[in-house]
């Protein structure tokens, strides 16, 4: 089966090209420019809280406590080697951080909360946008290709894609390839990853106050966006919502997300990225293999 590229991936593309294609690039850094900066903004957090529609405690807890902690360890240890490792090719801190929580977590959507959280420039997230779409879509084509070569069966493989690739729509693409019991496992290792970022966005938000001076500067605890996204955790987690209704959510999420990454996609320059970026795709690329090792390990661990 051949791996199919997510919507996500598309609407960042297609900003991107919109940024840089002679007949839209006036328009998009002009007139447009307010409106997609509102939306590559505002909407990502719209689209985070109904993120939260697709998690379910109980199918977390399905996965039992070995399966818990072993996501856990990927993700802190992803978050923390990732920093490291974009540090180490002499990138600002705040460019670390949101590479860090894109690739741990759950892609460009992390990127959003970790921005608004820690007041990142919107400017700033742009570059980590566009190398958790690169090496996400990365694994779409590669993964597929290592099954056989590493002899995995389909639920070591799902786990794997769900345990290291990026975004949800890019670990779907990825795990269908191997079939339904593949997807099964995948999408619920990958949203286990999802629900650690309201806990990892507490804990920068929390940091940041501690650091912040001024007494008029100081940022909120806990965004109301990532408290939304709790809460529409708890609320699928009841089961009280028709499958009517989760479709729903999950086709505006879609529509917010799709309108946010077109609007930071749209931010892309290539001749700015071709001349800034070289370091930052080496550091992505180096990060990408090694949530790609974390993740094989993990997945290894919990198919035994």
């Amino acid at each position: 089966m051949v791996p199919t590229l997510p919507a996500m991936t598309i609407a960042v593309a297609l900003g991107l090209l919109a940024a840089n294609l002679p007949g839209t690039a006036v328009w998009i850094a002009g007139r447009a420019r307010p409106g997609l900066d509102f939306a590559g903004k505002h909407l990502m957090r719209g689209g985070i809280v109904l993120l939260g529609l697709k998690v379910s405690i109980m199918d977390i807890l399905g996965l039992g406590w070995l399966a818990m902690v072993l996501i856990t360890g990927v993700v802190l240890l992803s978050f923390g080697g990732t920093y490291l490792l974009v540090r180490l090719f002499r990138l600002p801190r705040e460019t670390a951080l949101l590479v860090a929580t894109g690739f741990s977590i759950c892609g460009a959507s992390a990127i959003g909360a970790m921005a608004a959280v820690r007041r990142i420039r919107h400017a700033d997230t742009v570059l980590p946008v566009a190398l958790v779409t690169l090496c996400g879509t990365l694994a779409i084509g590669i993964l597929p290709l290592l099954m056989h070569p590493l002899q995995l069966s389909p639920l070591a493989f799902g786990a794997w894609t769900g345990a290291s690739v990026h975004d949800v729509g890019q670990v779907v693409a990825t795990a269908q390839t191997a079939g339904t019991a593949a997807l099964g496992i995948a999408v619920v290792v990958k949203l286990t990853r999802v629900l650690l970022l309201a806990p990892v966005v507490a804990v920068a938000g929390v940091h940041h106050r501690m650091n912040t001076s001024g007494q008029h500067a100081l940022p909120p605890l806990v965004p109301l966006f990532v408290v939304g996204f709790v809460a529409m955790v708890a609320l699928r987690s009841t089961e009280w919502l028709s499958d009517g209704w989760l479709d729903a959510g999950a086709g505006l999420q879609d529509i917010l997300l799709g309108a946010a990454l077109f609007g930071l996609g749209s931010a892309v320059r290539i001749r700015t990225l071709l001349h800034t970026g070289a370091r930052a795709l080496l550091a992505a690329l180096a990060a990408w293999l090694l949530i790609a090792l974390l993740g094989l390990a993990a997945a290894l661990l919990m198919t035994a």
